[in-house]
């Protein structure tokens, strides 16, 4: 069972935005719909999102990079809802006009695990999900959805198995046997150097750093590898200025390599 929502465009931010285009010829670059999902054994309920994007659009990863516009999630208005664990499958790196974004073209299912606040009870799935879309111009869109999540059902979702099956591996399924991260201060912020031992991801490798920090822009890591060991170096400045604190073990490193993608979640002092 799908259930059907509207997408609201609030209008151009690049620019590079064309003023020969008329806002109607964006009212369908992205179609949505939430997969029901089935039930598991623990009361949780696996639900998602499917977007479709049209030809020459993209949308962003949780960390979109330079280019991009990070996705977020509103659960405010929401009913019954004691956890959402947002997902995300293993994007794509794109690399435009000598920037880097990190994201999905065509379609992407986002998997949600959803936790009632009473269990056995439907769960109102009613939320707001702020997004980007980009061709040559680029659309900050809202995604307004009411779901009751209210069909038990255990017979899993193949759309949504298939996403779950292209996540990320964790750090012991890809045979990561060390992750240190140094930090150093600098003149704006801080500077954090992530080591990484593990077989080769294939290709070229795009390690992403997350500092777990709210309000601290990250830079594109400079990524490189040396035998066994990736190294990523990003620059980490607060947005509002001063001084701030990076606690390694909320530090997620993400490596996007040409075969898989792994996710790193902490790191320990080199």
């Amino acid at each position: 069972m799908t259930v059907r929502f509207s997408i609201l465009a609030a209008g151009a931010i690049c620019a590079a935005a064309a003023s020969a285009h008329a806002q109607s010829g964006f009212d369908d670059v992205v179609q949505a719909e939430v997969l029901q999902g089935w039930d598991l054994p623990d009361g949780r309920r696996v639900a998602a999102l499917r977007l479709t994007l049209a030809p020459g659009w993209k949308t962003y990863w949780r960390a979109p990079g330079d280019a991009g516009i990070p996705p977020h999630f509103d659960w405010g208005r929401a009913r019954n809802l004691r956890d959402v664990s947002v997902t995300w499958p293993t994007p794509n790196v794109y690399v435009e006009y000598g920037l880097r974004s990190i994201g999905y073209t065509g379609q992407v299912v986002i998997p949600v695990y959803v936790t009632p606040a009473r269990a056995g009870k439907p769960v109102r799935l009613r939320s707001t999900m702020s997004l980007g879309v980009c061709a040559e111009v680029c659309l900050p869109h809202q995604i307004e959805f009411d779901t009751l999540l209210d069909a038990p059902d255990a017979s899993p979702t193949p759309a949504i198995v298939a996403a779950l099956a292209d996540v990320p591996y964790s750090a012991s399924e890809a045979g990561v046997s060390a992750a240190t991260c140094t930090l150093r201060p600098t003149d704006r912020g801080m500077q954090i150097e992530a080591r990484v031992t593990l077989p080769d991801t294939g290709g070229r490798e795009v390690a992403v750093i997350e500092p777990g920090v709210p309000g601290v822009w990250v830079s594109e890591a400079k990524t490189t590898r040396r035998g066994g060991t990736v190294t990523a170096v990003s620059e980490m400045v607060h947005q509002k200025g001063g001084a701030f604190g990076v606690d390694r073990s909320n530090v997620r490193i993400t490596i996007l390599g040409g075969h898989y993608a792994v996710d790193i979640k902490g790191c320990t002092g080199s």
